[in-house]
């Protein structure tokens, strides 16, 4: 691994040692979450696996993590849209869809997008997106590995030419190479950061279920619950596309309410082409930005 000039973090210890760093390190909890047997004693590791799993506390995992991964996105401007983002820690980078991944196969909730998906936590669409996204993004890095010569996770302005050339893309009709590849990762970066937060949302609810309140109805299609903004129907947005901005703006004008609930975040995502310049030019549509913006 040195000769090839993979960076690697080795250590030898014993299962006790291995769940007292756990305890102490939500990364080092995390990457022996991630272990597997590559060679070895079969049952000494299957030890190691079950001791591990009864240590570990789904509800304080998924709070670490989270608590980590608004400090990251913190670091990073809180935004996707970087003009030279991290394509591994930025928001939307591959380590959204990682946190998605730990905190599931923490909760015993499926090691895969896939397990997700048959446990009804996302749709067959979003499953198709998330593995579209994340294939998009890991040949990004990797490609910009290569290019550099070296571990490289910056779409710095210096590579992305050279990058989107190896995408195939190149340079017509005014627009640059680096433009289009560019607009690519912005759209995957989106959709990953819309993704993780619907399934983290999701499986928040799973971990730390509330006890059930009434719910205040904000108007005939919302309701407020638990503090988010809710909708009635989860296909309400797709029915009647001009409640996409009447949720924005009863966002702003309903005390208590501090934001979405994951089936408003889905129902927007999954609605999302609806609006076209046809919807844009609805009078009522019109009414609405401009109210919204009046607020």
């Amino acid at each position: 691994c040195w000769d090839t000039g993979l960076e690697i973090g080795s250590s030898v210890r014993t299962v006790a040692e291995c769940i007292s760093e756990a305890e102490q390190d939500i990364t080092v909890r995390t990457s022996l979450l991630e272990s597997r047997l590559i060679c070895g004693k079969k049952s000494l590791f299957k030890e190691f696996e079950s001791i591990y799993e009864k240590n570990l506390d789904p509800k304080a995992f998924f709070q670490a993590k989270l608590a980590e991964q608004i400090q990251r996105h913190y670091k990073y401007q809180d935004t996707p849209y970087s003009l030279e983002p991290n394509c591994k820690e930025s928001p939307g980078g591959l380590r959204d869809l990682q946190v998605i991944s730990w905190v599931s196969k923490a909760a015993h909730l499926g090691a895969s997008f896939k397990d997700l998906n048959i446990a009804g936590l996302i749709t067959q669409r979003e499953l198709t997106e998330l593995n579209r996204n994340q294939r998009f993004i890991e040949t990004l890095r990797a490609n910009l590995h290569l290019l550099a010569g070296r571990r490289q996770d910056v779409l710095v302005f210096d590579l992305q030419t050279q990058l989107a050339e190896s995408f195939g893309l190149t340079s017509e009709n005014g627009t640059r190479a680096s433009e289009k590849i560019m607009k690519q990762y912005y759209w995957a970066a989106k959709a990953v950061t819309q993704l993780n937060e619907i399934l983290l949302q999701n499986i928040e609810a799973i971990l730390f279920p509330k006890e059930s309140r009434i719910t205040r109805p904000v108007s005939e299609h919302f309701v407020e619950r638990q503090g988010l903004l809710d909708i009635v129907d989860p296909n309400l947005f797709e029915k009647h596309p001009n409640q996409i901005l009447r949720a924005f703006l009863l966002y702003t004008k309903t005390p208590g309410v501090k934001g979405f609930s994951a089936q408003i975040l889905r129902g927007l995502y999954n609605a999302r082409n609806l609006m076209n310049a046809q919807w844009r030019n609805q009078t009522e549509n019109r009414e609405y930005f401009m109210e919204i913006v009046r607020q």
